[in-house]
């Protein structure tokens, strides 16, 4: 294995590769970029890379398919870090090119959601075409393709383009959250700011069935920050779903839930306990009265005095 290469959604000029050199370390590592995210995640399951950074989660439309599916199927894969970056779109063209020339636009289809609103204001009868990656988008603008792309201003100079319209977007404060994910190993440790991420496949489909899982979090005092359904394969209303919640895995509220889905589940895929982007340890709430690591301790012991007869 590599390790000093990460692999990033590519080509040149992602929003994927931006979030990718905020990290330290990408410093002193050689930078490549993928066609795709299951290239990406295929060159560390490979050996070929370290890890790679790719995009699971955008403020407007929720989590990325593309990678929420590679990481639930395969070789099982951890997530080790979190990035969040602020987006917003330039409308990348060949110089020259007037908005009123533009017939064709193209970009990653989850951009399509965040321009949606500009697009139809101001290109009405333009037709959109997805590309694998909005620096894509813009590549394929650069060899005559398509009339315009929709992607990062920082793009523009490496396809030899030029922003035509900058700041495009239609929700404000939009971001999208990267992870950096490697082979399995063990977690690291807690910072007391930290988010775990699970795949749960349901057992027998029943009412309530979605609800006695949850549970498992809810009476430990979890909060979840997201929860996605995915298509198992296995046909119509055949689902497993990705979730993340507060916590790390060490911390025995956390643990204890996961063993609770695991005794349930016919199947759980633990996805990686990390620290959470841009939450300072200070910055979490208090924990709900009796979900305290030295709460767990204190009833394990009661427990035990009891069996020992010694209550």
């Amino acid at each position: 294995m590599s390790a000093t290469r990460y692999v990033y959604l590519g080509p040149e000029g992602t929003f994927t590769e931006v979030a990718l050199r905020t990290l330290p370390e990408a410093a002193t590592r050689e930078l490549v970029p993928m066609v795709s995210v299951p290239a990406a995640l295929d060159a560390v399951r490979g050996g070929s890379a370290a890890a790679a950074l790719v995009p699971i989660e955008n403020s407007v439309e929720g989590g990325i398919t593309a990678t929420l599916d590679e990481l639930t199927t395969g070789e099982p894969l951890m997530i080790y870090r979190e990035v969040l970056l602020s987006i917003t779109f330039a409308l990348l063209v060949r110089p020259g090119t007037k908005l009123s020339e533009i017939k064709s636009v193209t970009a990653h289809p989850a951009a399509q959601p965040q321009v949606r609103k500009w697009m139809a204001a101001h290109l009405p009868d333009a037709v959109w075409e997805s590309a694998a990656s909005n620096a894509d988008g813009a590549r394929l603008v650069q060899e005559g393709r398509y009339d315009a792309a929709f992607a990062g201003e920082f793009a523009a100079a490496t396809y030899g383009l030029e922003p035509l319209v900058t700041e495009i977007h239609d929700a404000e404060n939009a971001q999208t959250r990267f992870v950096l994910v490697g082979r399995p190993a063990r977690p690291a440790a807690p910072t007391g700011a930290d988010k775990t991420s699970v795949v749960i496949w349901l057992g027998e489909d029943h009412p309530g069935a979605l609800l006695e899982l949850l549970q498992e979090f809810a009476v430990r005092g979890v909060n979840l920050m997201l929860i996605q359904s995915r298509p198992t394969g296995a046909g119509i209303g055949n689902y497993c779903f990705a979730v993340d919640a507060e916590g790390h895995i060490s911390d025995r509220r956390v643990g204890e839930a996961l063993m609770g889905l695991k005794r349930m589940c016919p199947k759980v895929r633990f996805l990686g306990s990390y620290p959470r982007a841009g939450v300072a340890p200070e910055d979490v709430p208090p924990l709900r009265a009796g979900t305290s690591d030295a709460e767990f301790t204190d009833a394990a012991d009661w427990l035990t005095r009891n069996l020992d007869g010694r209550g």
